[in-house]
């Protein structure tokens, strides 16, 4: 029965659990308040910061600048878009992919989000470089991850006030042409958009080729060597010794029992549940469990 596995069974309540992305709106505030008490509002960073991202900073070998920018903000407009994209965005992709994958996912896309901005500034110099601070790379992570998530699903946010209905691609694609535009049109302006587009891009392959496990490498098979064909006698033997097992997997899904359907389709979808999350599956992997159920329903 499905219900006998594991992970198709319902958790038991065991009370609140710690969520990352309250953590993470609790540690962007607190943060932000000590820059308020230690640099005045609106908070001032010049390049020599110790904590917010500079060519400077990095030359000097403040590494940590990578982690420690992502919880600095300018304002506090600029903390609140931030925390609310983080809210809405996250608590869907931390209950999808788990509080580890999700902090994982969220911290990466920063810190490459910040590695893009500061191969643009070594670059262009004159339009990218100066201090850097905010979660807005981390953020468009999320929004990448739930977009991956959520790729065929429709789903309804608020743009501006205004409800727009759009699928997963809608959202993804939108969102990166808009971080092209904004390069393109806004240089100078002292907006990170080549952290938001690192760390947008980031959390689409940490979703598709990892959390989904679509990282596949060519993998090439010598060929075969022609066997010689057994004797008439043993062929004759064999044939009626696996004839059963040959006739039970060449038979359409229809006409298999409940047993042999669960064995031949629903175990392995089962295990790649358990390895890689529901999300994963395709389309057909979902039709084929619904004919499970059917399949249960009618024992």
């Amino acid at each position: 029965m499905l219900d006998d596995r594991d992970y198709m069974r319902q958790p038991a309540y065991h009370g609140p659990r710690f969520s990352f992305t309250v953590a993470l709106l609790v540690v962007n505030a607190i943060v932000f308040v000590i820059e308020c008490i230690c640099c005045g509002y609106p908070p001032r960073f010049s390049e020599g910061n110790y904590f917010v991202l500079s060519l400077d900073g990095l030359k000097n070998g403040y590494v940590w600048q990578f982690l420690t920018f992502q919880f600095m903000h300018a304002g506090w407009l600029h903390l609140l878009f931030n925390c609310l994209a983080i809210f809405f965005f996250g608590r869907s992709v931390e209950t999808a992919m788990g509080r580890s994958r999700f902090l994982a996912l969220y911290l990466s896309s920063g810190i490459i989000g910040g590695a893009v901005q500061t191969l643009f500034a070594l670059w262009l110099p004159n339009i990218f470089s100066g201090a850097v601070v905010g979660a807005s790379a981390g953020a468009y992570g999320l929004v990448a991850a739930f977009a991956v998530l959520n790729w065929e699903e429709r789903f309804t946010l608020l743009i501006y006030f205004f409800p727009v209905t759009m699928r997963g691609k809608t959202l993804l694609w939108g969102s990166i042409a808009v971080i092209l535009i904004m390069m393109l049109t806004s240089l100078g302006s002292g907006v990170a958009n080549a952290a938001h587009l690192g760390g947008i891009l980031t959390g689409f392959l940490y979703v598709r080729q990892i959390f989904q496990g679509r990282w596949r490498l060519p993998q090439w098979k010598l060929p075969a060597r022609r066997r010689r064909p057994p004797p008439r006698e043993l062929a004759a033997k064999s044939a009626g010794k696996y004839s059963f097992w040959r006739a039970a997997a060449n038979k359409p899904d229809e006409e298999l029992s409940a047993d042999e359907f669960l064995q031949k389709e629903v175990d392995p979808i089962l295990d790649k549940i358990s390895a890689h999350g529901i999300h994963s599956l395709t389309n057909r992997e979902r039709e084929v469990l619904e004919k499970a159920r059917v399949k249960m329903g009618k024992r």
